[in-house]
């Protein structure tokens, strides 16, 4: 539910201190007695009221002729409704149906607004919101949908302005008020005219793309439309100018109705929508509205001097008594308070004795207003406030976390790189002492802190991986090539074809790196100032759904058919592959059963068969996934060789140990290929299933680009230090987060998959889903180190004696974990600090937090 939305029905809530609010408010009838409050969800203000000095675009003034009208007769009030970041709305519908979800809306209206049985009326218009996920701002179907809210708005107008002409808004009206407030109205009956209230209102605004979450301009510009005020003769284009945020929303609401301020909101009222008043019942309140933020001021300021809700007020022969406020936050807010008690007192005053002056009057409101002002501000402020010794203990603790990994890196880099020189016999001096690679990698890392200083960089990161993931990989292509040559020079009269080939398979592998990399770098154009410019997923979309389903159907191909070649590479082991093999067959099908019949670009709404499918291929997909780890080792037992039976008894025991060792090797490693494959495989297939469609291609090109990263590191030898692998492996993970159209704002997460075969609300298994959709490309990276346990050629102990099974796995599992840890921890301590120092930068809510 819209946060906006959460707010106003809080009106009900009845934890409020009702009786201490009701004696102040018993000076102050209801305007109103009836609220139709009507939200449509994720419209811009920028749509109905322009911006800045420009009018709405002539399309929407086309399409919005009646909402239009009303502004420009005075007979509705517009503004621009600041909305605090992020602007996130917890949806419970799945987000490409735009019809049937208004009409649920609209089908009984008309027979709601002819009754007299209710006094509170919400609408909740959903169809405009997904438009602009699906489509963005500029979709065609978007001046439809604002046409039909236009309309819903005529109506709904219309339906009040007849209610008020029938006479049926005359209202005698019995108030019940508590025993206090006896005495200041003896025991009347008030004849109060109600009428109805019309509120229109978006909770946030949207991208160019359609998107919400962070705090830019067209995310936070959202509207709120009064209609039903008393008219007035207005400027048009003044009032549409006005700017105020939402949390003024509910203050408004509550004292136009007479009900109770929300005890929590730090809101301040809307002057416009109380012109109908008195003078006195203006300053009322104000006074009402400054008293709220007041006793929330002595929550958070315990030692507020402002005695019994007042600040050592002067009397009132004293007048004007203002003093100029300065000093602290709370010396400043107690003198503005006390200005405005001071002022408002002075003026009854001199109301009772008949002689109030005007100017007075407005002095009074511009105290009041700048004290709401100044503590609705501080309050909102407070509500991030954390003490700097949390703040400072929380960095010392993940420093030391990131030194404690770093130590434990240096330490294994220490026990296992002397073990690899043994083996570099046969590479040249000019392989041995290049250490570029290494040296890059550590670069990376220090320009990605470096640059995470500034709020342009952090907006446009994906640039930053996209060229250090290539230039490293044109680095490896550097050294493969060095190594090349010196193999060929050392070998020239014998040459040995298995080096030869290796070279020539390293070679060709960070080739295809390259170029996948470089088609997914044109996949989607991310980051925040060139989102607009054209990329391949914006051409497919307009090209077509035939396309689109064509690429997807492609990808499956290739990506079920990679994954059963590489098990069947398994010459020892086929029995085993055919069985596994199957398992990925089956959810392969469904996935396939799934894109052709279910997964559709339109607008349509999907059917509610497919949830059944998809549900069944997550049940499939999470039991294969738990039988690969579990019954793989069972499916692939270490082999015995036949000469520990036959000879036993003839053989050494060091050399049996030694035997039994590498037998061990080689069932661990081929138990360890099977399940990291089978992590990637169905890996892959959740994202067929979940991800955008035009997505479909950036997956199965990120599975070659590790495969063939694995595949250089398979015939790189021992030259090639073991973390430096594994963070290339990890940085192909990072850049193809991006390259799957992330950013680092909220707007960019895909909230549509996220309740892809779910049937009702869940917010856990939402919230996971749109994790795995988001951490799509990291998390494939991680997996698939699983699977490089099992292709790396490590330093295998000459003699048993020397190394044991603890020994060995630590050799081989210590580096594709603690790498991608100590990688992480370095950026996560760097940034926390930045962060820690941009707290209070303009951009904290936009840049610095998302990230």
């Amino acid at each position: 539910m819209s946060p906006l939305l959460l707010q106003l029905l809080m009106f009900i809530d009845l934890q409020f201190n009702v009786v201490f609010v009701m004696q102040e408010l018993c000076e102050i009838p209801p305007s109103f007695d009836r609220l139709v409050l009507m939200v449509i969800d994720g419209l811009p203000a920028e749509f109905v009221l322009g911006r800045d000095d420009r009018p709405p675009s002539m399309v929407i003034e086309e399409v919005m002729p009646y909402t239009q009208s009303l502004l420009a007769s005075g007979m509705a009030f517009g503004y621009h409704a600041k909305a605090a970041p992020p602007t996130v709305t917890m949806p419970r519908l799945k987000v490409k149906d735009t019809v049937q979800v208004d009409y649920n809306v609209s089908r009984h209206l008309g027979d709601e607004l002819n009754r007299t049985d209710w006094n509170l009326l919400i609408l909740h218009y959903l169809g405009l919101d997904h438009v602009g996920h699906v489509g963005g701002r500029s979709s065609v179907f978007m001046g439809s949908k604002v046409k039909e809210m236009d309309e819903v708005i005529k109506m709904i107008h219309l339906s009040t302005k007849q209610f008020q002409d029938n006479d049926q808004g005359r209202t005698l009206l019995v108030v019940l008020l508590p025993p206090g407030c006896l005495p200041l109205v003896a025991s009347k009956w008030w004849l109060v005219m109600h009428y109805g209230l019309q509120m229109v209102v978006s909770d946030h605004g949207m991208t160019e793309n359609g998107n919400h979450g962070g705090s830019s301009y067209e995310e936070t510009d959202s509207l709120v439309l009064l209609v039903g005020l008393k008219p007035k003769a207005s400027d048009y284009p003044l009032v549409t100018r006005s700017t105020i945020h939402q949390v003024d929303i509910s203050p408004t609401l509550a004292l136009l109705f007479g009900v109770p301020i929300p005890k929590n909101n730090v809101g301040m009222m809307i002057a416009e929508a109380f012109d109908s008043l008195t003078d006195d019942q203006k300053l009322r309140i104000l006074e009402l509205n400054s008293w709220q933020l007041l006793r929330l001021l002595q929550v958070q300021i315990p030692g507020l001097s402002c005695g019994s809700l007042s600040c050592d007020v002067p009397s009132n022969d004293q007048w004007p008594g203002i003093t100029e406020c300065n000093g602290s936050d709370e010396e400043m807010l107690c003198c503005l308070f006390a200005n405005a008690v001071v002022l408002h007192k002075s003026w009854k005053s001199k109301r009772i004795s008949w002689s109030n002056d005007g100017d007075e009057y407005h002095m009074t409101v511009l105290a009041y207003d700048n004290f709401l002002g100044a503590a609705s501000k501080w309050l909102s402020g407070r509500a991030t406030y954390k003490p700097a010794g949390v703040l400072i203990a929380g960095v010392a603790a993940m420093v030391f976390s990131c030194l404690v990994f770093i130590g434990l890196l240096f330490r294994l880099d220490q026990e296992v790189y002397p073990c690899k020189v043994r083996h570099l016999s046969d590479v040249k001096d000019i392989v041995l002492k290049c250490h570029f690679d290494e040296t890059y990698v550590l670069a990376i890392i220090f320009i990605l802190v470096l640059s995470m200083g500034s709020s342009s960089m952090v907006e446009e990161e994906q640039y930053i991986w996209h060229f250090l993931t290539s230039t490293f990989y044109l680095v490896l292509l550097r050294k493969a090539v060095q190594s090349l040559i010196a193999r060929t020079r050392q070998n020239l009269i014998s040459l040995i074809k298995e080096q030869s080939r290796s070279s020539y398979i390293q070679v060709s592998s960070i080739i295809l790196i390259l170029v996948t990399g470089r088609i997914m770098r044109g996949w989607h154009q991310g980051g925040v100032n060139w989102a607009h410019l054209p990329d391949i997923s914006k051409w497919l979309q307009q090209a077509g759904r035939c396309y689109v389903k064509s690429i997807q159907l492609v990808s499956w191909v290739l990506i079920m058919s990679l994954g059963v070649y590489s098990l069947f590479s398994l010459q020892s082991r086929k029995c085993s592959a055919l069985v596994i093999g199957l398992t990925f067959l089956v959810p392969g099908a469904l996935v396939m059963q799934h894109i052709i019949e279910y997964q559709d670009t339109s607008f349509a709404a999907s059917s509610y068969g497919s949830n059944s499918t998809v549900q069944i291929i997550y049940t499939l997909l999470g039991v294969s996934t738990l039988g690969a780890f579990f019954g793989v080792p069972w499916l692939m037992p270490v082999p015995r060789p036949k000469i520990l039976s036959v000879h036993s008894g003839s053989l050494s025991s060091n050399f049996l140990a030694d035997l039994r060792m590498k037998f061990l090797v080689v069932g661990f490693r081929d138990s360890i290929y099977v399940i990291g494959w089978a992590y990637i495989h169905y890996w892959c297939l959740l994202q067929l299933l979940l991800q955008q469609p035009t997505n479909s291609m950036p997956v199965l090109f990120l599975l070659v680009q590790i495969l063939a990263s694995m595949c250089y590191c398979s015939k790189g030898g021992m030259y090639l230090k073991q973390w430096v692998e594994v963070a290339g492996l990890y940085y192909l993970g990072l850049a193809g987060h991006f390259a799957f159209g992330n950013t680092n704002t909220l707007a960019t997460i895909d909230v549509a998959g996220a309740f892809i075969g779910i049937s009702s609300h869940s917010t856990l298994l939402s919230g996971i889903l749109m994790f795995i959709i988001t951490y799509a490309s990291p998390m494939l990276a991680l997996l698939s180190m699983v699977m490089y346990m099992a292709i790396k050629e490590t330093c295998a102990p000459v003699n048993a004696q020397d190394v044991d099974i603890g020994h060995f796995l630590k050799m081989t599992v210590s580096f594709p974990c603690l790498v991608p840890l100590g990688l992480n921890s370095i950026v996560l301590v760097a940034y926390t600090i930045v962060l820690l120092l941009m707290r209070n930068h303009l951009f904290v809510w936009s840049v610095f937090s998302p990230k």
